[in-house]
This record gives structure tokens, C-alpha cells and sequence, in this order.
């Protein structure tokens, strides 16, 4: 099902799709509008609505506005929402979701769809973890940390938006008396642990050996053909009693258990053997870590495996974020260089999602950036989102660099990232992602 850092297009439609002026967000009115509509339309089908909502808020941001000023405070704000939505995006492929800024340091995120009280709690755990990592390159600033509380509900019959709201600020008052607490359920009740994060790792670890992390695939369409010319390898687990846990959160429980290249090297292996199966011509696109990108040994261990699944380098593409770069760029930009001397293409993935570092486009040899879906969402309803996307495909078309659309969820996006000069776009207007067997069929019809 189609989704996107605003409520779904049906949803956006009926609730006037107003955003939030500074992040792109829903805002406090439009979230209320869609949570009613999810609400009423299971009212009349005589069932209750599976809604589930956390009300996130930055502690003590006002003291960024005035210790570092009021750009920095924006840009940090921009980096949250961003964060949030892509948490969302990861984590929530059964329903729809959506995220809304009710103003100041305060976002709502909400999902459509069945999840267990241990499920609402991990997530919101990880969600914090997130948005506490540090905030780079903001104006002047350097580096910013944020320390969010979050409220979290799963309505009751009857509990309507402004009943939800209420409820969630109160608990989030009441939260401050209680320190060292940064999670609490609006129902009165201590946070419920679920399973504690050293249960979750120690699940990882069994799950790695038994083969239970599950590789999926986005498919690429060409712009130019419409055919299917290659498909991204997302990485999922089907966790026993957390449910499903996406790519994003998978790494990092790895990361704090320093397994990040034990799980990369097993996603990747299982990517190419799957991909060697696949029709000639298409490409199979994987992302890359920091600590990949950072090892010395990166290169070599990397075209290894390729060999030993009999794939062609020629073939893969490998898909870096900001983040991943701004450790060593030097070492990245070597590694990357040896990449490409085997044929392998280098993408800048989830482009436009931050504070773009234009300056890794004149440094690192890079083939193809891939246009975050939020620099995709509003390009036929707003002409300045529209001016964007015309000056990056430019600027790209100057550097000889292509532009693939991700987040593509309507024909009207289809056609105008096609006439703009965009070469691939994936997303849930082409298919959504699919196992190997699901991913061959389409690509051989």
C-alpha cells in the first residue's frame, strides 16, 4: 500500500492534505482529520479501528533557538521529522501511517494497522534511539543531540482524535515528573519492557545463524521503457513475538552489538546468490554500511562475494547515505574508486532527505543519486517543489551523474520525474517490494 510522510494519497485528499510550512509534515489539524476518517470508516463496517499513536517531543528544545539561533533550530527540526518518516517508511508496509508536526519540538506518529502493545513499545524505543543519534552539518553549529519523551495509546472504542491528543500531552506532562522515564503508555500504566534490548540482540545473533533474515526486492522501472531493469535488496525480520523489524532498526541492533559486518556480509551474500538467478541484464542494488565503507578490507571481501555467487559486478550497484560518508571521507573515497574500477556503480541514496553535501558530488565517484521520496511527494501540487526537482536534475545532468525517483506513488509523479530527464524510479506505483521467486516472475514477463 502506497505511503508517504503525510497520510496516504486517499487520506491526504479527504483531509485537504495541508502541511507543516517547515518540515513537509502533516500538521496537528490534518492528522486529526485522518485519524477520524480511519476511525469512521471502520465504524461503518461495524469494527473497531486498529489505530496506534506516540506523541514525540524534543526535550528543552527552546534552549536550541536560543543557544545556537533560530536556523539551527529549523535545521534540526527538519532532521527529526525526516527521521521519524523514515522510520515510518521502514517499519510499516500492512496499513497506512502518518506523520504530523503539532508545532514546536512536539510529532505525532500514527498507524493503521494491527501491532501488539510489546510491538508499540519496541518501536517506540527504537524510534527514540533514532532520533537521539547526533544531528551533523547544521548552520554553524556543528553537531546537535536531541533527547525525546514519547506518549504512547492504542485507543479504545470511542476515544476520538482530540481524546487521543489530550490524553497523549497529558501523559507527556505527567512525564516529567518521572526521571529517567522516557517512554510512558497514556493508559496510567509503567512502561511494559516487551523484551529487553539484550533480548533482542541475543535474538538477532540466533536469527543470523538460522538463516531468518529475509531479503526482499524493490523493483526499478525504467523511465524511458517501463520495463523492470533491476530491483534495491531490503533486508527484513520476521521477529517471533516483536513482529516485523525493518532494515533501518535491523542494523541498528546490530550496530550495538558489533555485528553490523557479520549481518551485512550475510544480506549481501544472500542478495547476490538470489540475483544470480535473476534474467541477464538485471541489477541488483544493495546498500552499504559505514563500517563497510570504513574497512580497509571492504573492497576485496566485497568482489569476493560476488565471485562466489557467480554474479557479475558489472551488474550491482551499491547505494551510500550522507552518514555513511562523513567518517572518513577520504577512505570512502578510495574505496568507492575500487568499486567502480570492477564495474560496480556507486548511488547517493536518500538525496535531499537532510542538508545536502553538494561537495560529495565533486569528490566521490559517483554514478546515480536517488532522490528521496520527500523531494518526490509534492512535485504536482507545488511549483517550488517542482523548481527543486528541476535544479538537481541539472545540476546532475552537468555532473553526468543520472537521477532515479524513489518514492514514486502516482502516474501524475510517473510522468513528470520522466519528462523532467529522471532515468529509473521504484516504488509502490511500479510494486511493491517482493520475495525472489515473486521478483523473477516480474522480471521475466
Amino acid at each position: 500500500m502506497a505511503i508517504t510522510a503525510l497520510p496516504t494519497r486517499s487520506d491526504a485528499a479527504a483531509s485537504g492534505d495541508v502541511r507543516d510550512n517547515l518540515t513537509g509534515l502533516a500538521t496537528a489539524e490534518t492528522a486529526q482529520s485522518v485519524l477520524a476518517l480511519w476511525q469512521m470508516r471502520a465504524g461503518a463496517e461495524g469494527r473497531t479501528a486498529p489505530v496506534h499513536a506516540m506523541l514525540i517531543a524534543l526535550g528543552r528544545f527552546d534552549t536550541v533557538n536560543l543557544a545556537y539561533g533560530a536556523a539551527a533550530g529549523d535545521g534540526a527540526l527538519v532532521a527529526v521529522a525526516q527521521r521519524i518518516a523514515h522510520f515510518a517508511d521502514d517499519e510499516f508496509d500492512d496499513g497506512d501511517w502518518l506523520v504530523a508536526r503539532l508545532g514546536g519540538g512536539k510529532f505525532l506518529l500514527a498507524a493503521h494497522e494491527a501491532c501488539s502493545r510489546e510491538r508499540w513499545q519496541w518501536l517506540a524505543e527504537a524510534l527514540a534511539d533514532s532520533i537521539s543519534h547526533p544531528i551533523a552539518d547544521l548552520d554553524c553549529v556543528g553537531s546537535l543531540r536531541l533527547w525525546p519523551r514519547l506518549a504512547l495509546m492504542r485507543p479504545a472504542p470511542g476515544e476520538g482524535p482530540n481524546l487521543i491528543f489530550d490524553r497523549l500531552a497529558q501523559t507527556l506532562e505527567e512525564a516529567r515528573t518521572r526521571k529517567g522515564q522516557r517512554i510512558c503508555w497514556a493508559d496510567r500504566g509503567i512502561t511494559l519492557p516487551g523484551r529487553s534490548s539484550a533480548d533482542v540482540e541475543a535474538d538477532l545473533l540466533s536469527a543470523i545463524d538460522r538463516d531468518e533474515i529475509e531479503v526482499v526486492y524493490q523493483p526499478q522501472f525504467s523511465l524511458e521503457t517501463g520495463e523492470v531493469i533491476g530491483a534495491e535488496a531490503l533486508a527484513r525480520w520476521q521477529h517471533p513475538k516483536l513482529g516485523k523489524i525493518g532494515a533501518a532498526q535491523l542494523f541498528a541492533i546490530a550496530e550495538r552489538i558489533d555485528h553490523v559486518a557479520h549481518l551485512s556480509r550475510h544480506v549481501a551474500k544472500r542478495a547476490f546468490c538470489d540475483a544470480a538467478k535473476w534474467p541477464a541484464k538485471q541489477s541488483l542494488s544493495i546498500n552499504i554500511t559505514p563500517a563497510d565503507l570504513a574497512s580497509q578490507n571492504f573492497v576485496p571481501g566485497l568482489i569476493a562475494l560476488i565471485d562466489e555467487c557467480q554474479f557479475d559486478p558489472a551488474r550491482v550497484t551499491v547505494e551510500i547515505t550522507e552518514h555513511v560518508l562523513i567518517g572518513n571521507l577520504e577512505q570512502c573515497a578510495a574505496n568507492l574508486a575500487g568499486l567502480r574500477k570492477v564495474g560496480i556503480q556507486v548511488a547517493l541514496d536518500d538525496f535531499g532527505s537532510g542538508f545536502c553535501n553538494f561537495r560529495y558530488l565533486k569528490i566521490l565517484p559517483i554514478d546515480s543519486i536517488k532522490l528521496d521520496r520527500t523531494m518526490i511527494e509534492g512535485i504536482a501540487t507545488d511549483e517550488r517543489d517542482l523548481a527543486v526537482l528541476r535544479g538537481i536534475v541539472a545540476m546532475a545532468g552537468a555532473l553526468a551523474i543520472d537521477v532515479i525517483a524513489e518514492g514514486v506513488e502516482t502516474e501524475q509523479q510517473r510522468q513528470i520525474v520522466q519528462s523532467e530527464g529522471c532515468k529509473i524510479y521504484q516504488g509502490f506505483l511500479g510494486c511493491k517490494p517482493l520475495p525472489n521467486s515473486a521478483f523473477i516472475t516480474l522480471a521475466s514477463g
